[in-house]
C-alpha cells in the first residue's frame, strides 16, 4: 500500500494568507525563528518555485517537514531531489532525501519532539499551529512528509 495520495493536500487558509507576508520578510533577510525559503524547480513547468518552510537544525542535521501532507512543494522536491534554501540572506544548494514512514516516526520522536520541548511553549505551538501532538510520534508521522537536507 502506497503512502502517497493522488491529489495535492491543501494548507489551511490562515497559512495561505500569512505565507506571502512571511516570504517577503524572509527574502529581506529578517530572522523569523527557524524559517527560511526553499526554492524548488517545478515538476511540470520547470520554473523555480519559492515557499517558506521551517528548517529544523538539530545536532548537525537539517530537516524540513510538511504539516499538511503532500502539498505542491513536497511533490516538486520529491521530483527534483534538490533545492536552494535561503536563511537570513544566505543561500545554499541542498540535496533532499525523503524519509520513509519508519524514519518519519524516528524524526518526530527523536528530533522534533525534543526540539519542541526545549522551546518555551513549543509543544503547544506544534499542537495549535501544525495540528501535531508530538507526545505520540506515530500519529504525526502518518501522512506528513519529512526531508533531510544535505549540502551539495
Amino acid at each position: 500500500m502506497s503512502d502517497r495520495t493522488s491529489t495535492a493536500a491543501r494548507v489551511p487558509l490562515r497559512v495561505s494568507l500569512f505565507s506571502p507576508v512571511l516570504k517577503v520578510l524572509l527574502a529581506a533577510g529578517v530572522p523569523v525563528g527557524p524559517n527560511g525559503l526553499i526554492t524548488i524547480r517545478g515538476r511540470k513547468s520547470g520554473l523555480p518555485r519559492t515557499t517558506p518552510v521551517a528548517i529544523n537544525a538539530v545536532s548537525g542535521g537539517r530537516w524540513i517537514w510538511a504539516p499538511w501532507g503532500d502539498v505542491h512543494w513536497v511533490r516538486n522536491l520529491r521530483a527534483a531531489g534538490s533545492a536552494t534554501i535561503t536563511v537570513r540572506g544566505r543561500t545554499e544548494e541542498v540535496r533532499a532525501t525523503e524519509l520513509d514512514p519508519t524514519e518519519r516516526v524516528g524524526f518526530f520522536r527523536d528530533t522534533l519532539g525534543p526540539l519542541a520541548r526545549r522551546i518555551p511553549f513549543g509543544l503547544w505551538f506544534f499542537r495549535i499551529v501544525d495540528g501535531v501532538v508530538l507526545d505520540h510520534p506515530l500519529e504525526p508521522a502518518e501522512g506528513r512528509r519529512v526531508f533531510e537536507l544535505h549540502p551539495l
